[in-house]
């Protein structure tokens, strides 16, 4: 059975599409065959990033382990059934095409919410949420209380994923192994990095997610964008020697590979 790890939550800016490439990347290396969707149908960061990476594969010779990324097919009217969504057609019909050939299928969500986006959680095995270390980001999991700092209660995208729980356990699906992942974690202002970290520790307890270390803040990340590349491609692409930020990132991607505990993955690179 294909393994489906959607990466998603309603807010912009938080490391979604690296974390996709950078994950699907990892796994087509570790020899595993792994398909990819983005459902932002406008912004297309993640299937820009594949884009990207296919055209400087072309322009300079070389052959990288990419994922097999595709666009949502288009589905006329007369296909659809009495009633039936067409995107949620749309969305059945590239995950039926891709679970025939893969073992993973990575589903990059937008950073809103969206018919696409709602469908797709219900169908994760695994859920990885990007989280910029703030409560600004927070606010996206939780209401928290001013003065004490305690949560008061779960908020919208913790309510959508909760009624993704509900739709599988209905179809008598596995329960969903979700991943909170804390990115672009500072090395000041420790005071706010620990109050943020007790909170997501409290509201994983009342609310059923795990919490993991994510991606730093560096300059490497927007600059492998515009070639398609990951931490993983950099000495394939003539760069014999790795500095300290480069060699720190890539652990940080080993670490989070092995957080995932997806099926069938051993971490080796």
């Amino acid at each position: 059975m294909v393994h489906i790890i959607v990466v998603g939550n309603e807010k912009g800016g938080s490391g979604k599409s690296t974390t996709s490439m950078h994950v699907a990347t990892a796994l087509v290396r570790m020899g595993h065959r792994v398909g990819a969707l983005d459902l932002d149908l406008r912004q297309r960061t993640f299937g820009r990033y594949v884009e990207n990476r296919l055209a400087y594969l072309e322009r300079t010779g070389l052959n990288l382990p990419s994922p097999d990324y595709r666009t949502l097919p288009e589905v006329s009217a007369e296909d659809l059934g009495q009633g039936e969504n067409a995107y949620d057609a749309r969305l059945s019909a590239a995950v039926s095409a891709l679970g025939a050939v893969s073992d993973f299928i990575i589903i990059d969500c937008p950073g809103s919410h969206t018919r696409l986006s709602q469908v797709a959680h219900s169908l994760a095995d695994t859920l990885v949420t990007p989280l910029n270390d703030s409560f600004i980001d927070f606010d996206l999991l939780a209401r928290i209380d001013a003065e004490t700092g305690k949560v008061i209660g779960p908020s919208i995208y913790s309510e959508m994923v909760w009624q993704a729980r509900q739709l599988r356990a209905q179809a008598g699906l596995k329960p969903i192994d979700w991943l909170v992942v804390r990115n672009r974690l500072g090395a000041q202002n420790m005071h706010n990095k620990k109050k943020v970290g007790a909170a997501l520790e409290e509201l994983s307890r009342r609310i059923g997610f795990r919490v993991a270390p994510g991606f730093s803040e560096r300059v490497i990340f927007r600059e492998l964008f515009p070639r398609g590349l990951t931490l993983l491609d950099l000495k394939d692409t003539g760069v014999d020697q790795l500095n300290m930020s480069n060699l720190a990132a890539r652990q940080e991607l080993r670490d989070l590979l092995a957080e995932l505990r997806l099926p069938g993955v051993t971490v080796e690179f």
